[in-house]
């Protein structure tokens, strides 16, 4: 199933909340809000700035928005009011260009936009407290068909019940399903 988006807006990042799909755009600062099984538009809410990515805590039922800034927004899934920001932080210094999000668990997972940077994101004190390079994904002879500024990462998922993450980008040929793993230290 597919709905058609306004040509005046680029769809951005999308959460699902119960019976709902949240989908932000670009620099329309308009969220559009979707029956999650018809695709019927049943809501819009308005907010500032640029919509980068979106994610959904079920667990304290808020929205998590990035806007590609250093900056993280928490949003009340019904009013899409602002209930609280995080600064993201890694050794001290603050992270730019955060993109799509997706919500597991305490940590917020956001892919650094141009870079195949995946960052884990502690939700109270916004410190990145894992960090998953995604640049050997796709062979040389698959990024080198891509168009430039295509062959970077721009798409999270996480999968709850096998607990792996689906991972693709701009343009790639395909969907990769991973298990993010420690890695060991000597």
């Amino acid at each position: 199933m597919q709905a058609p988006i306004d040509p005046n807006f680029f769809a951005e990042g999308i959460a699902v909340i119960d019976d709902r799909i949240i989908m932000l755009t670009w620099q329309a600062q308009t969220a559009i809000v979707f029956d999650r099984d018809t695709f019927q538009e049943i809501g819009r809410f308005t907010y500032e700035g640029e919509g980068w990515g979106l994610c959904y805590d079920g667990s304290t039922n808020q929205l998590w928005m990035s806007n590609g800034s250093d900056r993280l927004v928490s949003r009340n899934p019904d009013t899409f009011e602002v209930t609280s920001e995080i600064l993201v932080r890694l050794a001290g210094e603050p992270v730019f260009q955060i993109n799509e999000l997706e919500c597991v668990g305490d940590l917020i997972y956001a892919n650094l936009w141009k870079t195949d940077t995946i960052i884990g994101i502690d939700q109270t004190s916004g410190q990145v407290v894992r960090q998953v390079d995604a640049s050997s994904l796709l062979t040389d002879e698959e990024r080198g068909a891509l168009q430039a500024g295509r062959q970077v990462l721009n798409g999270i998922a996480y999968d709850g019940q096998s607990g792996n993450f689906y991972l693709t980008g701009k343009e790639w040929p395909k969907l990769f399903e991973v298990k993010f793993v420690p890695v060991l230290s000597e």
